[in-house]
C-alpha cells in the first residue's frame, strides 16, 4: 500500500490547450478515492497521469513518500484497468491475469500463480472462461479479466478507469460489491474514474469532482450532497439531480414559483443585498401531504400542477413544470451545458413515498422542510447556506467509519488465514 500526493499537477498539450489545471489531492494509504465529472473534466487524464502514460507538464507526484513523475510506468508499481480492456488477444484467460505474475521472473511458484489466478477467477465470475480467449469474450468478461489482472498483483495501488461502463445493469451491481469488498480486503489505495453516479456514491471513501481541468471539492458522498460548495457540485452529485429554481428576495421572504418561503435570520444575512438567488431543492426532500402523520410538522406546504409521473415500485417521480426568472436562465443554461445536459424544459422533480395517489394532471398538495435549501449566488454559483463546521464534522466521521471498516476486514482476513493455516497442519 502506499499514500498518492498530488501537487499542483498540470497537463498542457502542445497546442496551448490545458487539460488539468494545477490540481492538489491527498489520497491516503488504504483510501479509495473516486473521480468524477463530466465527459472532458480530465479525470481519466488524471489518472493516466498517476500510471505514467501521460507526462506531467508541472506539479509533483508522489507515491509512498517518492516524487515519481520521471519514473516509468513499471517502476511506479500500479496496477490499472483500462476502460478498453487492453488483453493479450494471443492468450487464453488464465494466462491474461496470470501474466504480470510471469512478469516477475520466478518470484511465484506455479502453485502460488494457480491459487492467485483462480481466487480471482472465483471473484469475477469467470472460472468456466479461463481456456478462453478473449476475441471469444463478451466486453463485460474482458473488462473482468482486466480486473482480474490488477488483483493479482501485489501493487502499490489499483487505478480504474471506468471498468464497469461495460456490463449489464445487474452484473455492475454485483461488480461493485466485489470491488468494494476486495479493496476492503487488501486494503490497496485506490484511485477510480467514474461517471456513474451510483459507483461514485457507494463505492468511494472521498469523491473528488472535476470540472474542465479544476477540482471543485473533495468530499465523503455524504458531505458532497449535504454540503456542496457551488452550483456545479450540487448539480453534479445526486440522481435525479438537484431542483434549481429562481428565488427573488423580497423583505423577509423567499419567493420561489410556487410558493413563498419566511427566510431566517441567519439565511436573510447569508444573502446579505441580493435581490435574486437560485435555490436548491433535492426532489428526496419533498413529501406528499396527504401522507402526513397526524401531528408531523409539513414545513412549508404548496399546491401544484403536475404533468407526468412515474411510478417505479420504491417511489414515485412527479414532474411539475414551472418558467424560470429570465435573469437566472442564462445561468442555469450555462450549468446545463457544464454537466453534459440537453437543454429540457424546466421543471421540477419530486421524489414521493410509492404509496402516494399522486397522478398525471393533478394538483398535487406537497410540502418540503426549508431548514434543507440550499441557496446559491446567481453569478459565482457559491453556496450562500454551507456549513462549514459540519461539512468538517461528516468528513470526520467518514474517515473514522473508514478506518474501522479497514480494520474489520483486515482482522477477519487474519482470522481466515490463521483459520486456513490451522487446517493445514491439522490435515
Amino acid at each position: 500500500m502506499a499514500s498518492i500526493v498530488l501537487r499542483d499537477i498540470v497537463k498542457e498539450y502542445g497546442d496551448g490547450f490545458k487539460a488539468v489545471k494545477g490540481v492538489s489531492l491527498d489520497i491516503a494509504d488504504g483510501e479509495f478515492v473516486i473521480l468524477v465529472g463530466p465527459s472532458g473534466c480530465g479525470k481519466s487524464t488524471l489518472l493516466r497521469m498517476i500510471v505514467g502514460l501521460e507526462d506531467i507538464t508541472d506539479g509533483d507526484l508522489q507515491i509512498g513518500g517518492e516524487r515519481v513523475n520521471d519514473k516509468a510506468p513499471r517502476d511506479r508499481h500500479l496496477a490499472m484497468v483500462f476502460q478498453n480492456y487492453a488483453l493479450y488477444p494471443h492468450l487464453t484467460v488464465y494466462e491474461n491475469i496470470a501474466f504480470p505474475l510471469r512478469l516477475t521472473k520466478g518470484q511465484y511458484s506455479d502453485e502460488e500463480i494457480d491459487r492467485k489466478v483462480n481466487l480471482a477467477a472465483d471473484t469475477l465470475e469467470l472460472r468456466e472462461h479461463l481456456d478462453r480467449k478473449p476475441a471469444n469474450l463478451s466486453g463485460g468478461q474482458r473488462q473482468r479479466v482486466a480486473m482480474g489482472r490488477a488483483i493479482v498483483r501485489e501493487a502499490e495501488a489499483f487505478l480504474f478507469d471506468e471498468p464497469l461502463s461495460n456490463l449489464d445493469a445487474k452484473l455492475r451491481g454485483q461488480m461493485r460489491t466485489e470491488i468494494a469488498r476486495m479493496q476492503r480486503k487488501l486494503g490497496t489505495t485506490t484511485v477510480y474514474v467514474t461517471h456513474d453516479q451510483t459507483e461514485a456514491m457507494t463505492l468511494g471513501d472521498r469523491v473528488a469532482v472535476l470540472k474542465k481541468g479544476e477540482l471543485q471539492q473533495v468530499a465523503s458522498p455524504r458531505g458532497l450532497y449535504e454540503q456542496p460548495v457551488n452550483l456545479f457540485v450540487a448539480g453534479f452529485i445526486g440522481s435525479p439531480p438537484m431542483n434549481f429554481l429562481p428565488g427573488q428576495v423580497e423583505g423577509d421572504s423567499l419567493r420561489l414559483p410556487f410558493v413563498d418561503v419566511p427566510l431566517d435570520a441567519t439565511l436573510r444575512e447569508r444573502i446579505g443585498e441580493r435581490s435574486l438567488v437560485i435555490v436548491g431543492i433535492r426532489p428526496d426532500h419533498f413529501g406528499d401531504v396527504a401522507l402526513l402523520r397526524d401531528g408531523q410538522d409539513a414545513g412549508v406546504r404548496f399546491s401544484a400542477d403536475v404533468d407526468v409521473t412515474e411510478w417505479l415500485g420504491s417511489e414515485l417521480y412527479a414532474y411539475v413544470p414551472f418558467d424560470t426568472h429570465p435573469d437566472v436562465a442564462a445561468k442555469l443554461e450555462e450549468l446545463d451545458r457544464d454537466l453534459d445536459g440537453e437543454g429540457m424544459r424546466t421543471q421540477l422533480v419530486v421524489a414521493l413515498s410509492s404509496e402516494s395517489r399522486v397522478r398525471d394532471g393533478d394538483t398535487a398538495d406537497l410540502w418540503f422542510d426549508p431548514a434543507r435549501m440550499l441557496v446559491f449566488d446567481p453569478e459565482t454559483g457559491e453556496n450562500l447556506t454551507r456549513d462549514d463546521d459540519l461539512a468538517r464534522t461528516i468528513d470526520e466521521e467518514n474517515e473514522e467509519d473508514r478506518k474501522a471498516a479497514l480494520e474489520r476486514a483486515q482482522a477477519r482476513e487474519r482470522r481466515e488465514h490463521d483459520q486456513g493455516r490451522d487446517e493445514a497442519r491439522a490435515s
